[in-house]
């Protein structure tokens, strides 16, 4: 028995299913995760290494080479960048995107600890960092005060941050930009040179005296007890009376001990500022929170809306909450902004629908809801979230997913027309067109499917958008071939006027009157139409070049950040100076409602695919929020650029947002070659070239200034004369200057604090720290500094760069507004070309160039495989290798009309735009399909050639046309909207279908006569 045929017979069982379908269905909507964009893993680590004192040479040769030689082994190993700084530096390695993220993660770790013991003893940290989305904060919010002290908004912002914690939905919340407490204890240099004593023996016994170590178990008396040391300090008092020394029992002293309060001042303090925090110009620390995977971001707020509030009444009269950033508004304006679409492309659908008839409309509008619903209960159960991308997906769908029930519908009114009870006309018309409703349903699936197997992270961004529509298409399908044709032998008119509605005589009308008498006309020229609609096609494609490639689009979200960068070695001072200029300038603009500047630091990270910058005193960031996105918004941002520009000194880059996977700059040339000085000169003429090219800005070249630094030469032979050991040296200097962890302080409430033992300085490190500082020799003499060493100002690297084990240099810029950036790059590496490098070095892109073919890379496999599986379909479905040429034969047609309008709207060649192209094979060959199919219907019946060709073409062209008008119509709203990740996707399904309804109702009658399949009269 046929499916549709059960459907009717058994009603009440199908009643069943619909209310099921439709009861999974809401409670899918209601539970799914919602979020801005898709969450995907990304298989990178970075690797962050804190090595005080080492310079970029020291830093490459002792640290970044093991860690890469030690990496390199492992399997799916894409790419492998390092950087290497002054006292620190990071090693990024990235692997193949299809691997186990987690199990990477644990090879990455145990080939670090493989090695951890061969890398230098002074390394203070090394630790290993997911670049995950997930970790994208949803909220910033910031504390704010200029008379609080730091002591008390960090204790107010991690009572905060614990609270959001205590949220089931929130992963992570963090307190930032504060100076941590600590004990710091100044030494007296003069003192320690007239008692003997090393700088370095106090911070050792210091830091012996906190170690808490247990005793160990001891039985007494039947029980069992824990032995409890002296360890572990409690009060700053106790480090006070902490003995260091005796002095004998002669001496000026008579005889004491030397306790840690007698030489040095031991205080509550703070460690050394390295990043500050403001917002909208006043002192502030921030606080943030990230959201669990798989959670409704809307829920999550409210939770995190309700404990600030109450969080918020706790807070005394001298700081104020301010909630800067929340993500949740702009989930909100886009699930807004595409449900608005969404409700204009039912308004359209139905439209096109009104040939039908109300009833039949009304039937097939059934299917949308029902489809839709069931789709998304796919999705859910999946693991997919409702996101920009999936609703863009379902709003694509739309247009698609009422064919299978237009056709049917169509289908069952006719033969109700030709005088068949409403069960007859159900089951007959079904049957008849159930086979070509399945291969056309098959074909566009498999436009979609390879979607879902894109590589690389491109791949996973947009993943959720095909899977939409897989879902439901798939879902419409059942929907057509059951639901649909029980309603009908139903609902629909039994004595159905033969001609149709009025709608539909009009529209027949005009199908007689100008279709018709087209397709006889080019019948008589077959071939002249054929070479014809190949020279549009060959034309089309000769836009491509005009209109240039991209990958991803602007986000277009109200967000944006500025970052700033001085000359490398610029203090936090001047790095704070320069964005208090930054503040002022934005205060001139009423569109922006928040501007928070962290100094010596990166912004939180509050967009899943921009990273925060790490720590150093020559960076900062400026996080602006605006009242809202619009088409003012690029002159506005171009604005901001220019006011900028009068600020000098710094780098300063204005960065919008986007779409699709990370990238560093739009446009990026890396030099790669053995020698810096030599890699220093080459970028410097790359970076000319750069600056001349009128469609660049923001070019940034990192070996553009070497910074000075002072070098503390030492007298090795009055050293060893004197009994002063080098190394011994070098680490009292670094203690006298930069200080020394040694241990910690546990408070009554559990808080641990450092203890730093350090020499006498103000808020920052200077060389007054260094006054009256001795060196105790091997026989007890104190020897002044100034007698073993001299200052002398140094040049020196920034730092090193490498790129797959080999030193590179990473040059970047952005693209004015109004420039492509395939151009841009284009010419640029002409350029380069035309300089010509040494012999041992070259360039390779990087930006979007290098993540556009790493994204494009997939489309051949996948537009291989949407061919040969539709072929393989659509040969099963005719048996014939002519029947299905002529099917494919409208991809051309399809392609034209794709390319034109993308061309007409001024869109590039984008990623979205090529799965547009990709998903319009599928959709344009159902159409054939139906045409093919019932030609070769009426010829099995008897007619001749042309007249089948003339009627199937007439009775056929009505449900194409309402299948195409339904498809442009739900595509329409996304078009318009001009948002760029999926109007050009819309723009070119649109254009494609356009062209193939009307170009390829022609052709492929045309084709059919020049090509006809071998077929015999039943």
């Amino acid at each position: 028995m046929k499916l549709s045929d059960f459907s009717i017979k058994n009603y009440q069982f199908t009643l069943v299913i619909f209310f099921l379908l439709s009861a999974i269905g809401i409670s899918a909507y209601q539970n799914i995760p919602r979020t801005e964009d898709p969450y995907f893993d990304i298989s990178a680590f970075r690797i962050n290494v804190l090595y005080p004192g080492a310079d970029p040479r020291e830093m490459e040769q002792q640290v970044a080479k093991p860690i890469e030689d030690a990496l390199r082994s492992l399997d799916d190993l894409k790419e492998m960048l390092s950087t290497s700084r002054n006292s620190g530096g990071v090693v990024f390695v990235r692997f193949n995107a299809e691997v186990d993220v987690d199990k990477k993660f644990d090879e990455v770790n145990r080939e670090l600890n493989s090695i951890r013991d061969k890398l230098p003893a002074g390394i203070q940290k090394l630790e290993i960092e997911r670049i995950n989305p997930g970790f994208t904060n949803i909220i910033q919010y910031s504390l704010v005060s200029e008379t609080a002290s730091y002591a008390d908004l960090a204790n107010y912002a991690e009572d905060l941050s614990e609270a959001f914690e205590r949220i089931s939905s929130v992963r992570e919340s963090e307190s930032r930009a504060y100076p941590e407490q600590q004990v710091r204890v100044t030494l007296n240099f003069k003192k320690l040179a007239e008692l003997g004593i090393q700088a370095s023996d106090v911070a050792r016994v210091i830091e012996g005296e906190s170690l808490n170590i247990p005793g160990g178990p001891v039985e007494q008396g039947g029980r069992l007890l824990n032995v409890q040391t002296s360890g572990q300090y409690r009060s700053v008092e106790e480090i006070r009376n902490t003995v260091i020394a005796g002095t004998g029992a002669g001496g000026e002293l008579g005889g004491r001990l030397i306790r840690v309060g007698d030489i040095a001042d031991v205080q509550w303090d703070y460690e050394n500022q390295e990043v500050m925090a403001r917002f909208n110009g006043q002192r502030a620390v921030f606080v943030t929170a990230n959201q669990k995977d798989e959670r409704n971001i809307f829920v999550t707020q409210k939770a995190l809306e309700e404990t600030a509030n109450e969080f918020e009444k706790t807070l005394p009269p001298n700081i104020k909450l301010e909630r800067g950033f929340e993500q949740y508004k702009n989930v909100e304006q886009r699930i807004d902004r595409l449900t608005f679409d969404f409700a204009l492309a039912v308004m359209l659908v139905l439209i096109t629908l009104l040939p039908l008839g109300l009833r039949a409309a009304g039937i097939v509008m059934v299917s949308v809801p029902l489809s839709l619903l069931t789709g998304l209960a796919c999705m859910y159960y999946a693991g997919f979230s409702l996101n920009q991308l999936s609703i863009a997906g379902l709003v694509v769908a739309l247009g698609l997913l009422v064919d299978d029930s237009i056709v049917v519908i169509e289908n069952i009114a006719r033969y109700l027309r030709m005088g068949h009870s409403r069960v007859e006309a159900a089951k007959l018309a079904t049957r008849q067109i159930s086979l070509a409703v399945v291969g056309c349903t098959a074909t566009l699936l498999f436009a979609f499917l390879p979607l879902l197997m894109l590589p690389d992270n491109a791949g996973k961004f947009i993943r959720s958008l095909p899977v939409a529509v897989v879902f439901t298409v798939i879902a419409s399908l059942f929907v057509a071939l059951t639901i649909i044709p029980f309603l009908a032998s139903r609902v629909l008119k039994k004595d159905e006027n033969e001609h149709g509605n009025i709608v539909l005589q009009k529209l027949m009308g005009l199908i007689d009157r100008i279709y018709t008498p087209l397709l006889h006309r080019a019948l008589q020229t077959p071939k002249t139409v054929v070479a014809a609609s190949l020279v549009l096609f060959v034309a089309s494609l000769g836009l491509a070049p005009l209109m240039g490639m991209s990958l991803f689009p602007k986000a277009n979200t109200p967000q944006f950040v500025i970052e700033v960068s001085l000359p490398p070695g610029s203090s936090l001072t001047a790095t704070d100076s320069v964005i208090k200029q930054v503040e002022d300038k934005l205060t001139r603009f009423d569109e922006i409602t928040a501007v928070m500047a962290t100094v010596g630091q990166g912004n939180p990270q509050i967009y899943y695919n921009v990273f925060q910058q790490d720590k150093q005193s020559n960076v900062g960031e400026l996080f602006v929020q605006l009242k809202a996105y619009d088409d003012d918004t690029p002159k506005l941002l171009d604005d901001i650029r220019h006011e900028l520009k009068q600020i000098p000194g710094a780098n300063l880059i204005v960065r919008e947002f986007e779409n699709g996977p990370p990238v560093d700059a739009p446009i990026g040339i890396r030099l790669v070659g053995p020698e810096i000085e030599t890699l220093r000169d080459l970028s410097a003429q790359v970076e000319r070239i750069m600056l001349n090219n009128p469609g660049t800005q923001n070019v940034d070249n990192p070996q553009r200034t070497g910074r000075s630094d002072l070098r503390l030469k030492v007298n090795f032979e009055k050293a060893g004369l004197l009994g002063v050991n080098s190394a011994q040296l070098d680490q009292a200097v670094r203690l006298a200057i930069a200080g020394k962890f040694a241990g910690e302080i546990r408070q009554s409430d559990g808080d641990a604090y450092t203890i730093s033992v350090r020499g006498p300085a103000g808020e920052r490190s200077s060389l007054d720290a260094l006054d009256d500082f001795h060196v105790i020799s091997r026989n007890g003499q104190a020897v002044p500094l100034t007698q073993l060493t001299t200052l002398e100002l140094d040049s020196n690297i920034n730092s090193i760069y490498r790129f797959d084990r080999e030193r590179a240099v990473l040059l970047t810029a952005y693209t004015r507004t109004g420039y492509n950036t395939e151009k841009v790059s284009q010419e640029i590496a002409r350029q380069i070309d035309e300089m010509g490098l040494p012999t041992g070095y070259r360039y390779k892109m990087a930006g979007e160039v290098k993540s556009r073919e790493e994204s494009f890379a997939g489309f051949g496999t996948a537009i291989l495989i949407t061919v040969f599986g539709i072929l393989a379909i659509l040969v099963l479905e005719f048996g014939s290798f002519r029947s299905t040429l002529i099917v494919l034969f409208v991809i051309p047609l399809g392609v034209t009309g794709g390319m034109v309008t993308l061309f007409l709207t001024g869109n590039s060649l984008s990623f979205t735009a090529v799965i547009g192209f990709i998903a319009l094979i599928g959709i344009e060959i159902k159409n054939s399909i139906l045409l093919v199919d019932f030609t070769n219907q009426l010829r099995e019946e008897g007619k001749e050639l042309d007249e089948s060709i003339e009627e199937a073409g007439r009775i056929r062209f009505l449900p194409i046309l309402l299948t195409s008008a339904t498809a442009v119509g739900g595509l329409l709203p996304l078009a318009l909207q001009g948002g760029g990740l999926y109007s050009p996707m819309a723009w070119v399904i649109i254009g494609g279908l356009i062209s193939s309804t009307f170009i390829g109702r022609l052709v492929t009658p045309v084709l059919y006569k020049l090509l006809p399949p071998d077929l015999q009269a039943k």
